[in-house]
Protein backbone atom coordinates (compact mmCIF):
# COMPACT_ATOMS: atom_id res chain seq x y z
CA UNK A 1 0.00 0.00 0.00
CA UNK A 2 1.18 3.52 -0.80
CA UNK A 3 1.77 5.19 2.55
CA UNK A 4 1.07 8.78 1.53
CA UNK A 5 -2.51 9.81 2.17
CA UNK A 6 -4.69 10.77 -0.75
CA UNK A 7 -8.26 12.08 -0.88
CA UNK A 8 -11.23 10.04 -2.07
CA UNK A 9 -14.38 11.93 -3.01
CA UNK A 10 -17.75 10.53 -4.08
CA UNK A 11 -20.27 12.73 -5.90
CA UNK A 12 -23.65 11.42 -4.75
CA UNK A 13 -26.10 12.37 -7.47
CA UNK A 14 -28.70 10.79 -9.73
CA UNK A 15 -27.34 8.81 -12.68
CA UNK A 16 -29.25 11.10 -15.04
CA UNK A 17 -27.21 14.10 -13.86
CA UNK A 18 -24.64 13.03 -16.46
CA UNK A 19 -24.54 16.01 -18.83
CA UNK A 20 -24.42 13.76 -21.90
CA UNK A 21 -27.66 12.00 -20.96
CA UNK A 22 -29.84 14.99 -20.06
CA UNK A 23 -31.28 15.70 -23.55
CA UNK A 24 -32.30 12.05 -24.04
CA UNK A 25 -33.96 11.13 -20.75
CA UNK A 26 -37.43 9.56 -20.52
CA UNK A 27 -40.02 11.13 -18.25
CA UNK A 28 -40.15 8.07 -15.98
CA UNK A 29 -36.90 6.77 -14.59
CA UNK A 30 -35.69 4.91 -11.50
CA UNK A 31 -33.49 6.81 -9.04
CA UNK A 32 -31.04 3.95 -8.32
CA UNK A 33 -29.58 5.88 -5.39
CA UNK A 34 -29.92 3.09 -2.82
CA UNK A 35 -28.96 0.37 -5.30
CA UNK A 36 -25.80 2.15 -6.44
CA UNK A 37 -24.47 3.60 -3.19
CA UNK A 38 -25.00 0.56 -0.92
CA UNK A 39 -22.26 -1.59 -2.55
CA UNK A 40 -19.88 1.39 -2.49
CA UNK A 41 -20.41 1.89 1.24
CA UNK A 42 -19.89 -1.82 1.86
CA UNK A 43 -16.62 -1.80 -0.08
CA UNK A 44 -15.35 1.28 1.75
CA UNK A 45 -16.16 -0.38 5.07
CA UNK A 46 -14.40 -3.58 3.98
CA UNK A 47 -11.16 -1.65 3.39
CA UNK A 48 -11.68 0.78 6.28
CA UNK A 49 -11.55 3.79 3.96
CA UNK A 50 -13.22 7.11 4.80
CA UNK A 51 -14.19 9.46 1.98
CA UNK A 52 -15.87 12.79 1.33
CA UNK A 53 -19.36 12.46 -0.14
CA UNK A 54 -20.47 15.57 -2.01
CA UNK A 55 -24.22 15.10 -1.74
CA UNK A 56 -26.72 16.69 -4.09
CA UNK A 57 -29.34 18.56 -2.04
CA UNK A 58 -32.24 16.97 -3.93
CA UNK A 59 -30.83 13.51 -3.16
CA UNK A 60 -30.40 14.33 0.54
CA UNK A 61 -33.94 15.70 0.64
CA UNK A 62 -35.41 12.52 -0.84
CA UNK A 63 -33.09 10.00 0.84
CA UNK A 64 -32.16 11.39 4.28
CA UNK A 65 -31.58 7.89 5.64
CA UNK A 66 -28.88 7.23 3.06
CA UNK A 67 -27.05 10.43 4.00
CA UNK A 68 -27.36 9.52 7.67
CA UNK A 69 -25.92 6.07 6.91
CA UNK A 70 -22.98 7.64 5.09
CA UNK A 71 -22.26 9.93 8.05
CA UNK A 72 -22.63 7.13 10.59
CA UNK A 73 -20.06 5.14 8.63
CA UNK A 74 -17.60 7.94 9.36
CA UNK A 75 -17.54 9.69 5.99
CA UNK A 76 -17.50 13.45 5.49
CA UNK A 77 -20.63 15.08 4.07
CA UNK A 78 -20.10 17.97 1.63
CA UNK A 79 -22.47 19.94 -0.58
CA UNK A 80 -22.93 19.36 -4.32
CA UNK A 81 -25.53 22.17 -4.61
CA UNK A 82 -29.18 21.20 -5.03
CA UNK A 83 -30.26 20.54 -8.63
CA UNK A 84 -26.99 19.71 -10.45
CA UNK A 85 -27.44 22.59 -12.87
CA UNK A 86 -24.17 24.17 -13.98
CA UNK A 87 -23.28 27.54 -12.43
CA UNK A 88 -23.39 29.30 -15.80
CA UNK A 89 -27.01 28.22 -16.20
CA UNK A 90 -28.01 29.11 -12.64
CA UNK A 91 -26.57 32.61 -12.37
CA UNK A 92 -25.56 34.26 -9.11
CA UNK A 93 -28.98 34.65 -7.47
CA UNK A 94 -30.20 31.11 -8.17
CA UNK A 95 -26.85 29.60 -7.26
CA UNK A 96 -27.01 31.29 -3.86
CA UNK A 97 -30.50 29.89 -3.36
CA UNK A 98 -29.23 26.41 -4.23
CA UNK A 99 -26.33 26.73 -1.79
CA UNK A 100 -28.60 27.99 0.98
CA UNK A 101 -31.12 25.21 0.36
CA UNK A 102 -28.45 22.52 0.25
CA UNK A 103 -26.80 23.85 3.40
CA UNK A 104 -30.15 23.81 5.23
CA UNK A 105 -30.81 20.20 4.23
CA UNK A 106 -27.31 19.09 5.22
CA UNK A 107 -27.12 21.37 8.26
CA UNK A 108 -26.76 18.63 10.85
CA UNK A 109 -23.58 17.26 9.23
CA UNK A 110 -21.16 20.17 9.77
CA UNK A 111 -20.89 20.61 6.01
CA UNK A 112 -17.75 22.66 5.28
CA UNK A 113 -16.85 21.54 1.74
CA UNK A 114 -18.41 22.23 -1.65
CA UNK A 115 -18.13 20.87 -5.18
CA UNK A 116 -19.84 22.54 -8.13
CA UNK A 117 -21.96 20.33 -10.40
CA UNK A 118 -19.88 19.27 -13.42
CA UNK A 119 -16.91 21.25 -12.01
CA UNK A 120 -18.59 24.28 -13.63
CA UNK A 121 -16.40 27.08 -12.29
CA UNK A 122 -14.18 29.51 -14.15
CA UNK A 123 -13.44 33.23 -14.11
CA UNK A 124 -16.89 34.07 -15.46
CA UNK A 125 -18.53 32.90 -12.20
CA UNK A 126 -16.11 34.30 -9.62
CA UNK A 127 -19.10 35.36 -7.51
CA UNK A 128 -19.42 31.75 -6.35
CA UNK A 129 -16.45 32.28 -4.02
CA UNK A 130 -18.23 35.08 -2.13
CA UNK A 131 -21.35 32.93 -1.79
CA UNK A 132 -19.42 29.95 -0.43
CA UNK A 133 -17.71 32.25 2.07
CA UNK A 134 -21.07 33.75 3.06
CA UNK A 135 -22.41 30.31 3.91
CA UNK A 136 -19.34 29.37 5.97
CA UNK A 137 -17.71 26.86 3.67
CA UNK A 138 -14.04 26.29 4.43
CA UNK A 139 -13.03 24.70 1.15
CA UNK A 140 -14.05 24.09 -2.43
CA UNK A 141 -13.11 21.22 -4.75
CA UNK A 142 -14.43 22.36 -8.11
CA UNK A 143 -11.36 23.55 -10.01
CA UNK A 144 -10.08 21.18 -12.69
CA UNK A 145 -6.70 22.42 -14.02
CA UNK A 146 -7.54 21.41 -17.62
CA UNK A 147 -9.86 22.73 -20.32
CA UNK A 148 -12.72 20.62 -21.68
CA UNK A 149 -16.02 21.37 -23.41
CA UNK A 150 -17.77 21.38 -20.01
CA UNK A 151 -15.32 22.77 -17.47
CA UNK A 152 -11.78 23.71 -16.59
CA UNK A 153 -9.36 26.36 -15.33
CA UNK A 154 -6.27 25.22 -17.26
CA UNK A 155 -3.79 27.61 -15.62
CA UNK A 156 -4.87 26.90 -12.04
CA UNK A 157 -2.37 25.54 -9.51
CA UNK A 158 -2.28 21.75 -9.31
CA UNK A 159 -1.69 21.76 -5.54
CA UNK A 160 -3.95 22.87 -2.68
CA UNK A 161 -4.19 26.67 -2.73
CA UNK A 162 -6.38 29.67 -1.89
CA UNK A 163 -8.00 31.12 -5.02
CA UNK A 164 -8.04 34.84 -5.64
CA UNK A 165 -11.48 36.41 -6.05
CA UNK A 166 -10.09 38.15 -9.14
CA UNK A 167 -8.65 35.07 -10.85
CA UNK A 168 -9.19 31.38 -10.02
CA UNK A 169 -5.76 30.58 -11.41
CA UNK A 170 -4.02 32.84 -8.86
CA UNK A 171 -3.10 31.88 -5.30
CA UNK A 172 -4.09 34.46 -2.68
CA UNK A 173 -2.28 33.74 0.61
CA UNK A 174 -4.83 35.93 2.40
CA UNK A 175 -7.83 34.13 0.93
CA UNK A 176 -10.35 32.58 3.28
CA UNK A 177 -11.26 29.56 1.17
CA UNK A 178 -9.04 26.60 0.35
CA UNK A 179 -9.24 25.00 -3.08
CA UNK A 180 -8.59 21.28 -3.56
CA UNK A 181 -8.10 21.02 -7.35
CA UNK A 182 -8.82 17.73 -9.07
CA UNK A 183 -5.68 15.75 -9.84
CA UNK A 184 -3.81 16.04 -13.10
CA UNK A 185 -0.50 14.56 -14.20
CA UNK A 186 1.75 17.16 -15.80
CA UNK A 187 3.65 15.83 -18.82
CA UNK A 188 4.36 18.95 -20.82
CA UNK A 189 0.72 19.87 -20.19
CA UNK A 190 -1.86 18.82 -17.62
CA UNK A 191 -3.40 15.41 -18.27
CA UNK A 192 -6.69 14.76 -16.38
CA UNK A 193 -6.57 11.54 -14.36
CA UNK A 194 -8.66 12.39 -11.30
CA UNK A 195 -11.56 10.00 -11.80
CA UNK A 196 -14.98 9.80 -13.39
CA UNK A 197 -14.70 9.25 -17.15
CA UNK A 198 -10.90 9.32 -16.93
CA UNK A 199 -10.98 6.56 -14.31
CA UNK A 200 -13.21 4.48 -16.56
CA UNK A 201 -11.33 4.99 -19.81
CA UNK A 202 -7.71 4.75 -18.56
CA UNK A 203 -6.55 1.13 -18.10
CA UNK A 204 -6.26 0.21 -14.42
CA UNK A 205 -2.47 -0.29 -14.26
CA UNK A 206 -1.88 3.03 -16.05
CA UNK A 207 -4.36 4.86 -13.82
CA UNK A 208 -2.63 3.54 -10.69
CA UNK A 209 0.75 4.50 -12.13
CA UNK A 210 -0.50 8.06 -12.63
CA UNK A 211 -1.80 8.23 -9.06
CA UNK A 212 1.53 6.96 -7.72
CA UNK A 213 3.36 9.68 -9.66
CA UNK A 214 1.04 12.40 -8.34
CA UNK A 215 1.24 11.10 -4.78
CA UNK A 216 5.02 11.54 -4.77
CA UNK A 217 4.63 15.32 -4.49
CA UNK A 218 1.07 16.01 -3.30
CA UNK A 219 -2.14 14.23 -2.29
CA UNK A 220 -3.98 12.75 -5.24
CA UNK A 221 -7.61 13.90 -5.24
CA UNK A 222 -9.87 11.25 -6.76
CA UNK A 223 -13.58 11.44 -7.58
CA UNK A 224 -16.19 8.83 -8.53
CA UNK A 225 -19.96 8.53 -8.88
CA UNK A 226 -21.80 5.49 -7.47
CA UNK A 227 -23.76 5.16 -10.74
CA UNK A 228 -20.49 4.56 -12.60
CA UNK A 229 -19.95 1.39 -10.57
CA UNK A 230 -23.53 0.13 -10.89
CA UNK A 231 -23.89 -2.89 -13.24
CA UNK A 232 -27.46 -2.22 -14.43
CA UNK A 233 -27.23 1.41 -15.51
CA UNK A 234 -30.16 2.27 -17.85
CA UNK A 235 -29.00 2.72 -21.43
CA UNK A 236 -30.43 4.85 -24.20
CA UNK A 237 -29.80 5.41 -27.86
CA UNK A 238 -27.32 8.29 -27.97
CA UNK A 239 -24.96 9.79 -30.54
CA UNK A 240 -21.85 7.61 -30.53
CA UNK A 241 -19.55 10.18 -28.87
CA UNK A 242 -22.07 10.82 -26.09
CA UNK A 243 -22.66 7.09 -25.64
CA UNK A 244 -18.92 6.52 -25.25
CA UNK A 245 -18.51 9.21 -22.61
CA UNK A 246 -21.67 8.25 -20.71
CA UNK A 247 -21.31 4.47 -20.64
CA UNK A 248 -17.77 3.33 -21.38
CA UNK A 249 -16.35 1.22 -18.55
CA UNK A 250 -19.36 1.58 -16.22
CA UNK A 251 -20.47 -1.33 -14.04
CA UNK A 252 -18.49 -4.33 -12.87
CA UNK A 253 -15.27 -3.33 -14.63
CA UNK A 254 -15.11 -0.01 -12.78
CA UNK A 255 -16.16 -1.60 -9.50
CA UNK A 256 -13.22 -4.00 -9.76
CA UNK A 257 -10.85 -1.13 -10.65
CA UNK A 258 -12.16 0.80 -7.65
CA UNK A 259 -11.52 -2.12 -5.30
CA UNK A 260 -7.97 -2.46 -6.62
CA UNK A 261 -7.47 1.25 -5.94
CA UNK A 262 -8.60 0.80 -2.31
CA UNK A 263 -6.19 -2.11 -1.90
CA UNK A 264 -3.17 -0.20 -3.16
CA UNK A 265 -3.63 3.37 -1.91
CA UNK A 266 -4.41 5.07 1.37
CA UNK A 267 -7.28 7.57 1.36
CA UNK A 268 -8.97 9.99 3.71
CA UNK A 269 -11.62 12.73 3.45
CA UNK A 270 -10.74 16.15 2.09
CA UNK A 271 -11.35 17.96 5.35
CA UNK A 272 -8.43 16.01 6.85
CA UNK A 273 -6.13 18.16 4.70
CA UNK A 274 -7.37 21.45 6.15
CA UNK A 275 -4.84 23.17 8.44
Amino acid sequence: MVKNKNALTIDLEYWWCNEFLKPYLPDKRADLIIESVTPVLALLKQYNVKATFFVLGSVAEKYPNIVEKIALDGHEIGSHAYSHERLHQLGKKQFEEEVRRSKDILGSYDCCGFRAPSFSVDNSVLWYLDILEKYDFQYDSSVFPVKTMLYGVPDAPITIYKPSKDDLATHDPNGSLFEFPLSVLTIGKNIPVAGGFYFRVIPGPLFRFCIRQIAKSRPAIIYLHPWELYPSLPRFSLPIHYRFQAYYGTGEASFAKFERLLKEFSFQPLRAFLP
